[in-house]
This record gives C-alpha cells, structure tokens and sequence, in this order.
C-alpha cells in the first residue's frame, strides 16, 4: 500500500510538470518582452523593480526576493498559475493567475523572472551541492530512519509531525500574536536537493523577509540534514493533505 501510494504521488507529480510543458509561438525575446510587460503590471508592486521585494508592503509576510529564490523556472511556473498555498504555504498572499492570465502569460512571467532576476540559481544550485558531503552507502540505507528522527524531534514542532503545517506552537505563535507560518510540507514543490539546501542555509538565504526557517548547518552536518531531505521527499511528500 505504501508503495501505491508513493507511485501515485510521483504519477501526480509528473502530471503536474507536465502542465509546464505546452506549445506556444513565442521566442525568448517575445517571451522576456511580455514577462517584463506582465510583471510591471501585476508583480512589481510586491516584488519590486528588480525583484528585491517591496518592504514598505505593510503584509504579515512579505514578498519573496525573486533574485534570491530556489525555484526554478518550471515551478515558479507553477507558483504563479496555482498560488503559493496550494503548495504548501500557511498564507495566501500570493494568488493564483491562471484566473487572469493564460498559459502563455504565466510561462512568460516565469521566464522572464527566472532570467533576469535569478540566472545564476541553477550554477548556485550545483555549486552549493558540489560542495556539500555525499551520502554513502551505508548512511543513503539510514537515511530514512535518521531523518524521520531528526524531523520529529526538531520540524515537527513547526511543521507537525505529519509536516502539515499544524501544530501545538503554530497554535501558541497566534495567541501570542507572533504568528509563523511553516509550509505544509505534504504539498511543496522542492525536491530533495533543494530541501537540503532550504535546511542547511535557511529561508533567508533564498529570498524570505523573516528568519522563521533557520539555517540548521550548526547543528546538524550535511548527511544529517540529507537525511532529513529524503524523509520528506519519500515520506512526508507521500501524504500530501487537501488545501484548507
């Protein structure tokens, strides 16, 4: 059963990015010219001239700097067509455009983003793994094992212990009125790679206003946060929750 449902998330996955790949009539200088037209009229006002982020927004979470983001083009892709929420993200802030704009559109956007913002992120990417320490044999057949413990005992008190997002002090941050907002990890885009890096250099590195996603490379090395990864990649992802 477990088994089914892991290959049932990875068909819906597959589906998903495939929902990237579309036919259109534009080249990449139509494509830059309209993403840059799109984005001053609908981005620029939170994410800034230069993807930067607007601090003046007075938002409980402020906009992501695009210039610094982990995403690639194909999930920005998906960000913007889908919302920030229905991948994982506690607030709603960021909407849905497939409501507003076609395919073409939203493909534009996210090209013209992923280029003139961020187009060292890949480089960055494999640079930062490159120099990270690989998994050995032993330590890839433990992974799980040492991660779901490292997770439990340190993510869930945040993202919960099904990594939902939910939990006692999500619960406390609101009475307290310093609310914090961890992503439901059932429902992220990330993979494996890109959520080690997430833990290991935190949220503020790629592009997040608050500190609330630390970065965990003091307290635990490069296999145990690996570890962690491939928890949620295989297991967490695998669970994946409706949009409340």
């Amino acid at each position: 059963m477990k088994k089914l449902i892991s290959s049932l998330f990875i068909f819906s996955t597959l589906l998903l990015s495939n929902d990237t790949f579309y036919t259109h009539d534009l080249d990449n200088e139509e494509m830059l010219q309209l993403g840059e037209e799109l984005y001053k009229k609908t981005c620029i006002s939170c994410h800034g001239e230069n993807g930067e982020t607007n601090r003046k927004m007075k938002l409980v979470v402020k906009p992501r700097e695009l210039r610094k983001t982990i995403l690639t083009q194909e999930q920005s892709y998906q960000i913007i067509k889908h919302s920030a929420h229905y991948f994982g993200a506690h607030a709603d802030i960021m909407p849905a455009f497939k409501y507003v704009y076609n395919n073409e559109e939203i493909s534009s956007l996210a090209y013209y983003i992923s280029n003139i913002f961020n187009p060292n992120r890949e480089s960055k990417v494999k640079k930062l793994l490159a120099a990270s320490k690989k998994l050995s044999d032993k330590e890839k057949k433990d992974a799980l094992s040492v991660g779901k413990n490292i997770f439990q005992k340190k993510c869930a008190l945040c993202h919960g212990e099904k990594g939902n997002g939910e939990s006692e002090f999500v619960e406390k941050s609101k009475a307290s009125k310093n609310f914090i907002y961890p992503y439901n990890l059932t429902r992220t885009l990330l993979n494996e790679d890109q959520i080690f890096l997430y833990a290991k250099f935190g949220g503020h590195f790629w592009g997040t206003d608050k500190k609330d996603m630390p970065s965990w490379s003091r307290k635990f090395n490069d296999v145990e946060l690996k570890s962690v990864a491939r928890y949620v990649q295989e297991e967490i992802k695998s669970m994946r929750t409706p949009l409340k």
